[in-house]
């Protein structure tokens, strides 16, 4: 901790006594302490993704929270891999969080025979910052406007359920057997190279059914380019009130993807703990709740408590489907 920092945090304790005023020791509403050296957040994606930009958003109000100098470093290779191999090697004495995915925590240790790290030992969750949807999209050309239309046509014409995703071992691609499973049919999965030319596909007509998360097809469906007839969060999302979830539309599913903070397993406990206290107060910022909306993402406030049954919970759903589905990349 720096000589300046000492001065400063013991004139405060002085203001404070002359008040009158009782000294706050770890209490939510306490300043959160500055940290012994800039921070870190880690994204294994490059710049202008729904991550790249949840991770900035935390930067900029994090950093006076700590005192220290907080950066966004990109690390993007191997579908977020790379990010994780390196953050797990971070020394004990550097500070350095990965903003991570369940692509990269749950999937690739269960698809690949060496991810390279292992989630449970060489990662601590932090907290949890965002959650979003996944949506089930048809271009015009099929001319439907509710989910209960297609699922009785895909009853009467199981050839036609073909499923376009971004890519296979995508969360996207897992969801889609979900969806398979709840309607009794077999999906084929159509994988793409991204979000784009899925999208161009079902605009263009070629692809009737896709399956991507709900920021990537939204504004498609604002504009009118494609239909979106279900949602697979447990409520609508807000800025998509007009839209069903699965459930309401009959078919007994819901999922969602997340976005949440991991601190190597090197980093002392109490690091772990005041990181998460200061990122869960910053997720509370109405203005950052504000930006969060607009990128079709929900924020998130959660314990590191919170997180962690959180994954076990996630774990527990997604897992089996990914062992069923056979899936290797």
């Amino acid at each position: 901790m720096s000589a300046f920092f000492s001065r400063r945090k013991l004139m405060a304790w002085g203001i404070a006594l002359a008040a009158g005023a009782p000294l706050m020791h770890g209490t939510a509403h306490a300043q959160s302490p500055a940290l012994d050296g800039p921070l870190a957040l880690v994204v294994g994606y490059a710049p202008g993704g729904s991550t790249d930009r949840m991770a900035r958003l935390i930067a900029e109000r994090l950093a006076p929270k700590l005192g220290v100098k907080v950066t966004v470093e990109n690390r993007p290779g191997e579908g977020g891999r790379l990010a994780a191999k390196e953050v797990k090697r971070t020394p004990a004495g550097q500070n350095a969080l990965m903003l991570g995915n369940p692509a990269v925590m749950v999937v690739a240790p269960l698809v690949f025979k060496d991810a390279g790290y292992d989630p449970d030992k060489d990662f601590v969750p932090v907290s949890q910052v965002s959650s979003y949807d996944f949506a089930l999209a048809v271009g015009n050309k099929l001319q439907l406007d509710r989910a209960m239309f297609l699922v009785g046509r895909l009853w009467a014409h199981p050839e036609e359920a073909v499923f376009g995703v971004p890519a296979t071992g995508s969360l996207p691609h897992f969801f889609g057997l979900m969806v398979g499973d709840a309607l009794s049919v077999q999906p084929q999965i159509k994988s793409y190279g991204g979000s784009a030319p899925l999208s161009a596909d079902l605009i263009g007509g070629s692809l009737p059914i896709a399956i991507d998360t709900l920021d990537s097809v939204y504004p498609q469906h604002v504009a009118g380019k494609i239909r979106i007839l279900a949602v697979s969060g447990k409520k609508r999302a807000s800025f998509a009130p007009n839209i069903p979830t699965f459930r309401e539309a009959g078919m007994k599913i819901d999922a969602d993807g997340w976005n949440t903070f991991f601190a190597p397993s090197t980093m002392a406990p109490a690091k772990v703990q005041l990181l998460s206290g200061a990122i869960h107060d910053v997720m509370k910022d109405p203005g950052l709740q504000k930006a969060a909306d607009a990128l079709y993402i929900t924020p998130v406030v959660s314990t590191a408590a919170e997180t962690a049954q959180m994954l076990k919970t996630y774990r527990q759903q997604w897992e089996p489907v990914v062992r069923r589905s056979g899936f290797q990349p």
